[in-house]
Parts: structure tokens; sequence; C-alpha cells
């Protein structure tokens, strides 16, 4: 098995995302249609350079190490800082809202499957 071969059947589109879109966005793009696992972060925006990947899991594990940390010390707001850099700010209503929606993308997609299966 070649992976040449793979690509001649599956075809050669790729999902992409720029680094500066928001997990909302991302996410948004993850569920589709059609639904994907990952995306490509590549802000070129023409696919001559790949800057990362973001995957569903990757998401949903930084939501729940970011629930942690609020809960643990009973903060309300959480700044997000990336290299040192400040990027942003985000509260525990912002992470709640997100993993509700992304439960609802969740039990959207199990019922797609389970209603092509029967």
């Amino acid at each position: 098995m070649k992976v040449s071969d793979i690509l001649r059947i599956k075809g050669d589109t790729v999902q992409t995302v720029l680094s500066w879109n928001t997990i909302a966005e991302a996410a948004t793009r993850l569920a589709g249609p059609p639904a994907i696992g990952a995306l490509v972060v590549s802000d070129d925006g023409r696919r001559e350079r790949v800057d990362g990947i973001v995957s569903e899991r990757d998401i949903v594990r930084r939501l729940a190490d970011a629930m942690g940390l609020m809960n643990r010390w009973r903060h309300r707001h959480l700044p997000v800082v990336d290299g040192g850099r400040l990027v942003g700010m985000i509260s525990i209503g912002d992470v709640v809202k997100q993993r509700l929606a992304e439960m609802g993308t969740e039990a959207g997609v199990l019922r797609d499957i389970y209603l092509a299966s029967h």
C-alpha cells in the first residue's frame, strides 16, 4: 500500500483553517458538512505551507484543561497566553457555551451515523 494509492482513491481535497481563526470557527468547520476529524493550519491560504494541525480531540482536551483550571482555582476568567504573549481572555461561560455546542454537534453526528446504518 502506498500513500499515493490512497490519495488517488480519496482525492486531494484538504480542509484548512488559518491560525487566527477562532476555536469556534474551527469547530464549525470540523462539524461540516462534511464532518471531518482534523483541519490543517495553513496561513498562506494556498496550501503551499503547513503550519500545524488541529483536531476535534485537541479542542476538547484544551477546553477540559481550561475548565479544570478554572474550577480548581475558582477563577471565572482565564487569560490566554501564546508564546508569552497575551492573546485573549475567556470566561467560564465561554467554555461552557463552547462545550455545549460541541455536545450538540457530537449528538448530531451520532444520530446521523445511526440513521445511516438503519
